[in-house]
C-alpha cells in the first residue's frame, strides 16, 4: 500500500529498467503518443559492456554505457520522463492500474513493463577482468576468440556445450570445473569424450594479466600456468523476478517471466522484455522485445479507431476529440519535425 506522503506520478506507461528493451520499450510507446516514464536504477549488463558488438549501424568503440546514454537522450527528446530511482514493489490498483514503488516517488500506469533483466552468477576470485578476459555472452563474443586458446569455467551442461561450441571458433578449448564435480548427464559426458576439449579439475590460484589489461594465463593448484585470451563463465543467472511475481504473473521454471509473442505476461496490461524473458540474452533480440511490447500496448492503449460499441455507448468522434495525442508529447512532436 502507498504511503499517503508519496508523491504518485501518473502516466499511460510505466517501464521499469533502463537497459536495451526497457529503452526500446519506452522509445516506441513515447513515439506512439503515450504518455511515458521510464524508471530505472542505473547499472546493468548493458551497461557493462566495454564494446557493443552485433548491433547493426553501432559500431564496436562504442561502450555500453555509450550506447545507453544515447538511447536516452533519444528518450528525453522525445518526451519520456527518465527517473533515476530503485523500484522495490508493485501491485494492482483498485482502478485496474498498476502502482510500482520508488524509493523517491510511487508510479502508476494502464500499462507496466519490466525489463528488470538478470545478474550473471560469478565463480569465486581470482578471476580474470569482466570484458578483459572474463565473458558471459557466447553469441556476443566469441568472435573474438577465434583462433586463440580459450577457456570455459562451469561443471554443468550449459557448460560443457559451450566448451563444444567454442570449437566452432578455435581448436584450443579447455573446460574448468575448479574442483567442482561435474553435474552434466551421462550423454553429455560422452559427447565430451569425443570432442577434443581436456577438462581441467584443478582450482585456479591466481591469473596473469598483460600490459594492456587482457588476461594472458590462469594458474591453477597443481602449478601449471595455462594460456588464455579469454573464456566463459556459465554458472547459471539470478532473475530480477520479484516485481514480476508480486503481480501475479507467471514464472518458468528457470525464473524467467512466461509471455506471449508480444511481451504480455500472464496479467493483462503487465509486460515483460528483455533479459527478464526466455531466449537468447542479446542487445538486438532485447530492442525487438521492446518494439513488439510498445506496439502491443499501443494497440491496447489507443484512442481510434472507435469501435461500434464504444460509438453507440459515446457517439461519433468529435473534431475536438483529436489528435488523440496529450498535448505535451503533440507539441513535443511538432516541433521534432524537420521536413523544412
Amino acid at each position: 500500500m502507498a504511503d499517503d506522503s508519496t508523491e504518485q506520478r501518473e502516466y499511460e506507461v510505466v517501464v521499469v529498467g533502463g537497459g536495451p528493451a526497457g529503452l526500446s520499450a519506452a522509445l516506441y510507446n513515447t513515439r506512439l503518443g503515450h504518455s511515458t516514464a521510464l524508471v530505472q536504477r542505473g547499472g546493468g549488463r548493458a551497461a557493462m559492456m566495454r564494446e557493443v558488438h552485433n548491433v547493426v549501424g553501432v559500431t564496436e568503440d562504442v561502450t555500453g554505457n555509450e550506447f545507453l546514454e544515447t538511447g536516452r537522450e533519444q528518450l528525453a527528446d522525445y518526451g519520456c520522463d527518465l527517473y533515476r530511482d530503485v523500484v522495490s514493489a508493485a501491485s494492482e490498483t483498485e482502478d485496474g492500474r498498476f502502482r510500482v514503488c520508488g524509493t523517491n516517488a510511487d508510479y502508476v500506469a494502464e500499462s507496466l513493463v519490466l525489463a528488470t533483466g538478470f545478474d550473471d552468477i560469478t565463480p569465486e576470485p581470482p578471476l580474470p577482468r569482466t570484458g578483459r578476459g572474463l565473458h558471459y555472452c557466447l553469441h556476443c563474443d566469441a568472435y573474438m576468440f577465434v583462433d586463440e586458446p580459450v577457456y570455459v569455467m562451469g561443471y554443468n551442461d550449459s557448460a560443457a556445450y559451450v566448451a563444444m561450441i567454442m570449437l566452432n571458433f578455435t581448436d584450443d578449448v579447455d573446460l574448468v570445473t575448479r574442483n567442482h564435480e561435474p553435474t552434466w548427464s551421462k550423454e553429455t559426458a560422452t559427447m565430451l569424450e569425443n570432442h577434443p576439449i581436456e577438462v581441467i579439475k584443478e582450482g585456479v590460484t591466481g591469473v596473469r594479466n598483460g600490459s594492456d589489461g587482457w588476461l594472458e594465463a590462469l594458474e591453477f593448484e597443481d602449478g601449471t600456468r595455462r594460456e588464455y585470451r579469454g573464456g566463459f563463465a556459465m554458472y547459471g543467472a539470478e532473475y530480477h523476478n520479484g516485481l514480476a511475481a508480486e503481480l501475479g504473473c507467471e514464472l518458468n521454471d528457470d525464473g524467467t517471466v512466461d509471455v506471449d509473442d508480444h511481451g504480455q505476461t500472464s496479467v493483462e496490461g503487465v509486460y515483460a522484455v528483455g533479459d527478464l524473458t526466455p531466449g537468447h540474452n542479446q542487445v538486438p533480440i532485447a530492442l525487438a522485445d521492446g518494439a513488439r511490447a510498445g506496439i502491443s500496448i499501443h494497440w491496447r492503449l489507443r484512442e481510434f479507431p472507435r469501435d461500434v460499441e464504444a460509438i453507440h455507448e459515446s457517439g461519433p468522434v468529435r473534431a475536438e476529440e483529436v489528435p488523440g495525442i496529450p498535448d505535451a508529447l503533440l507539441e513535443r512532436a511538432v516541433a521534432f519535425h524537420t521536413y523544412e
